[in-house]
């Protein structure tokens, strides 16, 4: 049925039709695009459009962060489609980051690692958070500093240091993602992680780690000794 307009086909085999009456998850990955973009163009169905991407790209992982020029290249993929499929890949990512109720503490450099994982492996910027934490390690906040890299130290761990001392927060654990997928540390990270302890020592402030995030792996400074 490739070319038909998705209105002119079955009712049981339009996407949206099956989604509202089976579910969605009884949906294929194209058909599911296709209920994102809800229409295609003339000579391709929003259906047709779905298969073609998910035929280049393999899965929506990769899809998540690929150039929006490269998605401009597939017919019928304007402005508006890319747009709610950034913004779906987007809220997909808060919500695979948010603290779950039952989960109010973090123990262990893999529970910290694990909560950013989500939000910060596929980013090709670098994203820098801080994890605010009671005397019993139970989460206060967490907020993000600007984007950029660690080159510029002095200015976070300024901020850093204010931002945990507004909140009444005992210790603290950083954490920023490295776009390469690499997360062994560079020089201007050790250096940082150095600031950080140290300003953190003088304020009674207790750094329990700097974790780096790559791809689906995760650098620890606690782990390796090194803090």
């Amino acid at each position: 049925m490739r070319g038909m307009r998705i209105r002119d086909w079955p009712k049981s085999e339009r996407p949206r039709e099956k989604l509202l009456k089976y579910g969605e998850h009884t949906l294929s990955n194209s058909e599911l695009l296709a209920v994102l973009f809800g229409s295609g163009s003339r000579g391709i169905s929003a259906l047709d459009l779905g298969r073609d991407i998910i035929t280049h790209f393999k899965t929506f992982r990769n899809m998540s962060h690929t150039d929006i020029r490269e998605l401009k290249r597939f017919k019928g993929m304007a402005e508006a489609k890319i747009s709610r499929l950034r913004a779906t890949f987007e809220i997909a990512r808060r919500f695979m980051s948010e603290k779950s109720p039952a989960k109010t503490f973090v123990n262990s450099p893999e529970e910290a690692a694990d909560l950013f994982m989500p939000r910060l492996r596929d980013l090709k910027k670098e994203i820098f958070k801080i994890l605010l934490l009671d005397t019993k390690n139970n989460i206060i906040d967490t907020f993000e500093i600007e984007e950029g890299t660690v080159d510029r130290a002095a200015p976070q761990v300024r901020e850093i240091v204010s931002k945990a001392l507004q909140n009444f927060a005992s210790s603290i654990i950083a954490v920023h993602n490295h776009p390469s997928g690499d997360p062994e540390p560079s020089e201007e990270d050790v250096i940082f992680t150095s600031e950080l302890r140290k300003a953190g020592e003088a304020l009674q402030l207790n750094v329990l780690d700097h974790i780096i995030i790559g791809d689906n792996r995760f650098y620890s400074f606690a782990n390796k000794g090194r803090l």
